[in-house]
């Protein structure tokens, strides 16, 4: 596809390539045939500015169209792909990752709570915080929605490591007036809410944050705070507030909400009866959905987002991906790691995952489906398709580059697969931590696997100023 390239800015900082085989989506392939649904450039550059991409096309094509652009990263046997995006992610869940499970509510109580009190203390906040963006940006993950607890401390400390990287996350103050040990609890939906709003007035948009309203889940609220949530949630949502939580996770859990909320027709009704699902809302997980709640889903243009790694950890139920892109009335979903019921912090693994759990019903989702889920799909199901999730001019430059030989033997392996979409199968399948090498926010290379200095923050770059 021939893109209509951004007109240089004579005055902006100087132009930056990235230069391998370039993978981009502009279309959804669950929907739409897979010729419509990607570029690809084997040999390939993404011309980048002031933080976004003004152009992508082949590599001698740019090169001509080019003569200013000197300052060229190139990649062999690698792929240059949009950032990942994680739609369901715990970062206060990072100290206990891996702790051994049982049913969900029980490995709630035992493991979760009480780590998430830790972080009234600000400084282990601030510890947590800068581990979990190492762990994502190693991983080539460049945007994120993200719980964090129901100190506003958790929220703080996260937002300003994502401003000194310059990465677009989400986030925003858990509510939990009830259900939750008293060191988490919230002293009142009222005092709740009002300090949700006074983060939000804090931190969304400034830069490239984003804030979203987030009730952990249904039982951990009261109706009062459900209530207000709403109220605060509907009189944000034009200015791009999000609301963000769990729904149909576990049979047990289902089974709590029937019994709270006994007037409600099911669990999804309980959220849009207090004005919670509307078009920025994210659902993680919904294993256990009616067709009425997909409907629902659909019709609000609410985001899903597909959990598999945690789901099979906690034993909970099994997304069904076939049931959500219905073509009569599809849903927008991407992916989430969901650390700490997720078990590592790489997408493109938690697509392994997601292609297991199909398969154990009877169907299967190839690369090209799994990478779009992993890009654009993560940013539809946002509502970001236009500013991140594909690499096109006016986009912003967030990119990931995978290594098609992240070890000896996938080098051997690579030689018996024949196209690109087979290399990325055998990448994903073979699970690998280690095959992302190299991650950029706003055209910043914040992560190089081979640098001396593997991790930078934005203000460790001259001349580099991104507006967002």
């Amino acid at each position: 596809m021939a893109y209509t390239p951004l007109p240089i800015n004579p005055r902006g900082s100087a132009l930056k390539g990235v230069r391998g085989r370039v993978l981009t989506y502009k279309a959804d392939p669950f929907l739409v045939d897979a010729r419509d649904c990607y570029d690809y450039y084997e040999d390939g550059i993404v011309v980048i500015q002031d933080g976004r991409i003004i152009n992508v096309g082949p590599g001698e094509e740019i090169v001509r169209q080019y003569p200013r652009l000197q300052d060229i990263d190139t990649y062999a046997d690698a792929v240059i792909m949009p950032g990942f995006i994680d739609c369901h992610v715990h970062y206060v869940q990072a100290p206990m990752i891996a702790s051994f499970g049982d049913t969900l509510l029980d490995w709630l109580n035992k493991y979760t709570f009480p780590t998430e009190a830790k972080f009234a203390d600000r400084g282990f906040a601030d510890d947590v915080a800068k581990v979990f963006f190492r762990q994502l940006l190693e991983q080539g993950t460049t945007t994120a929605n993200v719980f964090s607890t129901s100190s506003a401390e958790s929220v703080d400390a996260f937002f300003e490591e994502s401003e000194r990287y310059d990465t677009r996350m989400i986030s925003g103050k858990v509510l939990m007036d009830r259900n939750v040990p008293d060191n988490l609890k919230d002293r009142s939906a009222e005092e709740s809410v009002a300090v949700s709003e006074r983060l939000l007035k804090k931190w969304h948009h400034r830069g490239r944050q984003l804030y979203a309203v987030i009730p952990r889940f249904a039982p951990t609220s009261t109706p009062k705070q459900l209530e207000l949530a709403g109220k605060l949630y509907q009189r944000y949502i034009d200015q791009g507030v999000y609301m963000h939580t769990h729904l149909d996770e576990a049979e047990n859990e289902i089974e709590w909400v029937k019994k709270l909320f006994p007037d409600q027709r099911d669990y999804t009704d309980v959220y849009k009866h207090f004005g919670l699902v509307d078009r920025r809302s994210v659902m993680a997980h919904c294993c256990i959905v009616r067709e009425e709640e997909w409907q629902t889903l659909h019709d609000s243009g609410c985001g899903v987002a597909h959990c598999p790694c945690s789901n099979l950890f906690l034993g909970d139920g099994q997304f069904k991906m076939w049931e959500a892109k219905r073509h009569d009335r599809p849903v927008r979903v991407g992916m989430g790691t969901d650390v700490g019921g997720g078990t590592n912090f790489s997408i493109p693994r938690n697509l392994s995952e997601a292609y297991k759990v199909s398969m154990l019903q009877h169907h299967s989702i190839d690369a090209l489906k799994a990478f779009y889920l992993a890009t654009r799909g993560g940013a539809e199901a946002l509502h970001l398709e236009d500013t991140v999730g594909s690499l096109a001019p006016g986009y912003e430059a967030d990119i990931a580059v995978l290594t098609l030989q992240p070890t000896e033997f996938a080098k051997w392996r690579m030689k018996f697969a024949d196209d690109i979409f087979e290399k990325l199968f055998v990448l994903m399948t073979l699970g690998l931590n280690d095959m992302n090498i190299a991650t950029y926010v706003a055209g910043r290379k914040v992560y190089d696997r081979e640098r001396d200095k593997p991790y930078m923050y934005a203000s460790d770059f001259p001349n580099t100023k991104y507006e967002g």
